[in-house]
């Protein structure tokens, strides 16, 4: 293993410590870890643009409910960014407009300096700010086709931002008929609960989830105004992502699911006490 050092100078002008990034590798897979077993994400040294991870290549599964004509449109975000792997191929393979907002500094030059990831230019920019703080920002409102929210720190117990008033600004940074995609994983982590929030900001018929990964990671699709089609469409729409793009589309149609039962009842207890008031 090997560890990437880097500090920063809070607002106040004092030194700012950060959980530093660590790499490691195995069978040709470079791994980024926040100095601990947890994996951060993961690069395959052969194939740097393959999305390495099953999770991470189901964040992507936002590409279902795009229009194949303007799939990759637009700006995509991402909201943690890990190994740099949705952000290198948003940039690279679908050539979108990419945005990746990451509050470690040594995760940023971990990146730069292991992960193939480029200097920023006109297609990408990389900004080392708090994601909370960032979607709360007027100025990046309804500016996303795409966000994808991935945050955790070194523990990797739960998000480290999952409360409504946070997913209602991740609803604001998105345009008209975006989409985001959010991964739900952690000992401490409560989908029904994480859920709830989501579908409370972006209304039960816009927020479907993937059947959980083997270790437990579970992506959930939420859409600004979505309107889903006929399944002729998505498996079309899933057979040209399979075919442009290598990426297990049709597995995907087959895991996703809408909002379980007990996520609605959920929905419309709250909804009931909320009108008695």
């Amino acid at each position: 293993m090997s560890k990437h050092r880097d500090s920063k100078k809070d607002k106040g002008g004092r030194q700012a410590e950060w959980v530093e990034a660590t790499l490691s590798e195995f069978d040709g897979v470079r791994f980024l870890h926040l100095d601990s077993i947890w994996v951060q994400g993961a690069m395959r040294l052969k194939k740097p643009e393959k999305l390495e991870l099953e999770y991470v290549q189901r964040m992507m599964a936002w590409m279902l409910w795009r229009d194949v004509r303007e799939m990759t449109q637009g700006q995509a975000v991402q909201l943690g960014l890990g190994a740099g792997a949705l952000t290198r191929f948003c940039r690279k393979q679908l050539k979108m407009k990419t945005t990746a907002v990451e509050i470690n500094p040594t995760v940023i030059s971990a990146n730069r300096h292991w992960f193939h990831l480029p200097d920023d230019d006109e297609r990408l920019r990389v900004v080392n700010e708090d994601a909370g703080a960032w979607v709360a920002d007027a100025a990046n409102w309804g500016n996303a086709q795409v966000l994808n929210v991935d945050l955790y720190d070194h523990e990797a117990a739960a998000p480290v931002l999952d409360d409504e008033a946070f997913y209602a600004d991740c609803h604001r940074v998105l345009a008209d008929g975006g989409l985001m995609t959010v991964n739900l994983f952690g000992r401490s982590a409560s989908f029904t609960r994480s859920a709830s929030r989501i579908a409370k900001v972006f209304g039960s018929d816009q927020v479907w989830h993937l059947t959980p990964t083997r270790e437990g990671n579970t992506i959930v699709v939420a859409g600004r105004g979505v309107t889903v089609p006929e399944r002729e469409v998505l498996e079309q729409r899933a057979a040209h992502i399979e075919a442009r793009h290598d990426l297990p589309a049709t597995k995907w149609l087959k895991l996703v699911r809408p909002l379980p039962m007990n996520v609605i009842h959920q929905l419309q207890a709250a909804a009931a006490v909320d009108t008695d008031h």
